[in-house]
């Protein structure tokens, strides 16, 4: 099933074993060690303003600026710096939020599988 078929129906998806696909990372946001990008994306609004899906990353040292997005982490651990704000530590069940435009570094110690939705 595509994202572009879950707008159809309702659907459920066990995040902790879904396939998910290879997700280029830009090698300046690399701080350090090899980290991968991994996601699937599970439904897409119409108007491409709302995004919901499964992202993972292998552990290293890397930044990003955020999209306003909720997310819950099923597995891993990660510290996220805020830049002129919050350190969070985010582990298995834990509920994040990040703000558009938030500049972040993400220390991943355990490979971090989330659960999220953005809105663009």
């Amino acid at each position: 099933m595509t994202a572009n078929d879950q707008n159809l129906s309702s659907f459920a998806v066990h995040i902790p074993q879904a396939e998910l696909t290879p997700e280029p990372l830009d090698p300046a946001q690399i701080v350090s060690g090899d980290p991968v990008v991994t996601g699937r994306t599970l439904w897409e609004s119409p108007d491409g303003k709302q995004v919901r899906g499964i992202w993972q990353i292998t552990p290293g040292v890397v930044t990003d600026t955020e999209a306003d997005e909720l997310f819950v982490v099923i597995s891993g651990r990660a510290t996220i710096e805020v830049d002129g704000g919050d350190t969070l530590e985010v582990g298995p069940g834990d509920a994040a939020v990040l703000r558009a435009g938030d500049r972040t570094t993400w220390t991943v110690h355990e490979t971090l599988r989330k659960a999220y939705h953005i809105n663009l």
